[in-house]
């Protein structure tokens, strides 16, 4: 069994980050996530009792999941164990198994299997853990930043509850900051430093909900004051520094990433100019390529206004050639322009629609032959089998169509697909199908 590494111990504290002191070594001492941990609340009462169960917790990075589950098995006087997706395999598994099994039949204690990055796993390693959280051998605590429904197995995520945390509040990493700033034995309390609250509100924006990169971020500027001597005032200027780059969390191939264009895209299709240029912002503040997003851009003007507005694709589209000739800043206005225009754009999915339904018919009654009609006679043999035959050529009937004409297969009954909305420029393509439509109706 390993020892446990006592906290309290200043030779080992000397050597550790800000983040790792400041660790919650009781419920009373974590802040935030009270969705989980307030009283009565069910993973609280896990902890406290010393319930043990198989978990997944999921939530951005600094949010506590590590630390809930050290004072899980604390509390239940359980052996900890901690892997890495990243850089372990099915062997660092089997020699966990190992322990655990020699620790319940020696002492009949209990293993904690903590797992870091736990989709990171392939199928094989995941499917590896099973046998033994259903024997009970290890008591698995999985950590993921990215959706389990997506990541892990059915089978792993039907044997573990899921926990979901959320990223801290402005007020909460202001808590965890003074704590930092008191603690005498853990903290910074016996630097003599000072720390404006309107700059300290300034450095947890940055933070963007994470715990840890708070506490990394002070413990940067108290090594400043370390060096500076006593009364050390933290300016804005030094905060500037110590930001130069941004904090902001945005995985181009994550969770957050995904939420976000989301938001974006719904805003466009609510007609919120203001909301939809707030997501495009965010997006371009965090690093996303903003080709990406004119590319989608593309897609809303098809998917959420089409005929309603034919300009909005035309937009879409000059908004790319414009970032792709100018790159950024300038190309990135463009793409600005581009989404105000979508949003305040008159809406409809009717083309969206259509196209999805008519792929719907084709897939589920296969393929019907083009009517003899339809098709061209570029030969004599075709002619002669009565291709293009009977066809009305539409520039030579009143209006400029064929009316009673049917374009469908013949094996098929004629089906309305499209079906323009009353908004925008699909008002006037309405009236002009009904017209249309009524002139088939005199020919029946």
């Amino acid at each position: 069994m390993k020892p446990k590494i006592k906290t309290n111990d200043k030779a080992t504290l000397a050597f550790q980050p800000l983040a790792a002191r400041m660790r919650p070594r009781t419920l009373q001492e974590f802040v935030g996530q009270t969705h989980l941990l307030g009283l009565q609340k069910p993973l609280r009462k896990a902890i406290e009792q010393g319930v043990l169960h198989s978990m997944i917790l999921w939530g951005p990075p600094g949010t506590g999941k590590t630390t809930l589950a050290r004072l899980l098995a604390e509390n239940a006087h359980a052996r900890f164990e901690k892997l890495s997706a990243i850089f372990s395999g099915v062997k660092d598994i089997r020699a966990v198994v190992d322990e655990a099994k020699r620790a319940r039949e020696e002492s009949q204690q209990a293993t904690i299997l903590f797992v870091d990055e736990v989709h990171r796993f392939n199928k094989a390693q995941q499917d590896a853990f099973l046998p033994y959280v259903e024997d009970g051998t290890l008591i698995l605590i999985g950590a993921t930043t990215e959706n389990p429904s997506f990541e892990l197995n059915n089978a792993l995520l039907s044997r573990a509850r899921v926990y979901v945390l959320k990223r801290f509040s402005e007020d909460e990493l202001l808590q965890l900051m003074a704590n930092a700033l008191q603690d005498k034995e853990r903290g910074l309390g016996n630097i003599a430093l000072e720390f404006p609250r309107e700059l300290q509100k300034i450095l947890v924006h940055a933070a963007d909900g994470d715990a840890r990169s708070v506490l990394n971020l002070l413990e940067i500027i108290a090594d400043l004051a370390e060096q500076h001597g006593e009364n050390f005032l933290v300016t804005e200027g030094l905060l500037s520094e110590v930001l130069q780059e941004s904090l902001r969390r945005f995985d181009k191939g994550g969770e957050a990433f995904y939420d976000q264009i989301s938001a974006l895209h719904k805003s466009v299709r609510g007609s919120s100019p203001d909301a939809a240029l707030y997501w495009f912002a965010r997006m371009i503040d965090s690093g996303c390529d903003p080709l990406y997003i004119a590319r989608r851009a593309v897609r809303m003007a098809s998917e959420d206004i089409g005929n309603a507005d034919p300009r909005a694709l035309e937009l879409a589209l000059n908004a790319c050639a414009v970032y792709e000739r100018l790159g950024s800043p300038e190309g990135e206005l463009a793409i600005a322009q581009a989404i105000i225009y979508l949003a305040c754009a008159p809406k409809s999915n009717a083309v969206y629609v259509a196209y999805n339904e008519v792929m719907a018919d084709i897939k589920a009654n296969g393929s019907f032959d083009v009517p003899i009609h339809l098709r061209n006679a570029p030969t004599k043999l075709m002619k002669q089998l009565g291709y293009g035959k009977q066809y009305r050529y539409a520039h030579d009937e009143p209006d400029a169509y064929a009316a009673g004409e049917n374009y469908f297969p013949e094996d098929m009954k004629p089906r309305h697909y499209y079906r323009p909305t009353p908004r925008g420029l699909e008002i006037k393509i309405k009236e002009k199908l009904a017209y249309l439509q009524s002139l088939d109706k005199k020919t029946s």
